[in-house]
């Protein structure tokens, strides 16, 4: 994949919104090779606000205001994040209640998430490489809404009631939306922008 040439800094504060693709790190290095926010973002001296896993997709915000970046990634500031979760089965009402209230994990309970079952969002790529369908067992797409931040909290919280994720894409953080950018795409927006 071919590097885009540096951009100067931007003024302060800055923000970058980034849909990060499938098997995207999320860091500008990598000493395996692998893609990184370094492939797809030219901006000079933003860092990522907060960590999105290898395989997961979606909304990662970048800035240059170190303040800003400790404000969103920090989970004492309890930030909310949603998430579009692609889950195997057909969670069921004790299901979301569950998810809803908090759930034990190893590392504790959960705080409670808001959690509910949505029609298959029409607006979704496909994603590359597709996901493995199990015939016998069908699929469905939650939205939950958390405000923590632990290592792969919502594939945790979503086997822990039943149900393994087969699909992780974070669409908003805050007040930031994922919106219309498509995978590998990204924005310049106001540190304090709705948009």
């Amino acid at each position: 994949m071919k590097k885009t040439s540096k951009k100067e800094p931007p003024p302060c504060p800055f923000v970058v919104l980034f849909n990060k693709p499938f098997h995207v790190l999320c860091q500008f290095t990598d000493k395996e090779g692998r893609v990184t926010l370094s492939d797809y973002i030219p901006v000079k001296d933003v860092y990522a606000a907060g960590r999105l896993d290898y395989d997961s997709e979606g909304l990662v915000i970048l800035t240059n205001d170190g303040s800003l970046q400790h404000k969103i990634s920090d989970p004492c500031h309890k930030l909310p994040k949603t998430y579009l979760v692609q889950v195997e089965g057909m969670p069921n009402e004790d299901s979301l209640v569950k998810l809803r209230k908090g759930v034990l994990l190893k590392d504790g309970m959960t705080m409670p998430a808001e959690a509910e079952v949505i029609d298959e969002p029409r607006d979704i790529w496909p994603r590359v490489p597709p996901i493995r369908y199990r015939k016998n067992i069908p699929a469905t797409w939650l939205r939950l809404t958390i405000i923590e931040g632990r290592n792969r909290q919502v594939r945790r919280m979503v086997a822990a009631v039943g149900h393994p994720c087969l699909r992780l894409i974070r669409v908003k953080i805050g007040q930031w939306e994922l919106g219309g950018l498509k995978p590998g795409e990204w924005k310049e927006c106001k540190a304090h922008s709705s948009s």
